[in-house]
């Protein structure tokens, strides 16, 4: 198998929200309007997609019951190019009717981070280190603990 993931999609109670809290507030990319059925966004080296929680969990087996809300045991990031975009991205999202978990700060790792969840509470990180690289398109390469080798 190759080492990718091509397609994120998040099962979501409301698809008009979740539209336009992915389109109008955080800006992603996407020809998906308010009333389709399902939508996807394109992002930088892979898709993004939503598509309604019980048509997501009837397509995994016809007896799969979606998971009651609350941390998942996954998380979602958007790795920023400066410190100080943190902040501003945590602000955007809130903005666009997310929740801040945990504000910017000092993360243990040594980098600078924090965490909102979207309207259906998927949680995402938000994080800066100066340790990671990023080509021109935004793709994020290296790593901040030098466990991966560059690509």
């Amino acid at each position: 198998m190759e080492p990718r993931i091509s397609i994120i999609t998040l099962g979501v109670a409301d698809m008009a929200r979740s539209i336009r809290f992915y389109r109008d507030g955080l800006g992603f990319s996407t020809t998906a309007k308010d009333d389709d059925d399902w939508a996807i966004f394109q992002l930088t080296g892979t898709r993004f997609a939503l598509y309604p929680l019980d048509k997501l969990a009837a397509d995994i087996a016809p007896d799969c019951k979606p998971a009651p809300p609350g941390f998942s045991g996954v998380t979602l990031a958007h790795n920023t190019r400066h410190k100080d975009e943190v902040e501003e991205v945590l602000r955007l999202a809130e903005a666009a009717g997310g929740t801040i978990l945990k504000q910017a700060q000092t993360a243990s790792w040594g980098g600078h981070s924090g965490y909102f969840a979207d309207p259906d509470g998927y949680a995402w990180e938000v994080a800066w280190s100066d340790g990671w690289q990023f080509a021109e398109d935004g793709t994020l390469w290296g790593d901040p603990l030098g466990d991966v080798p560059d690509a």
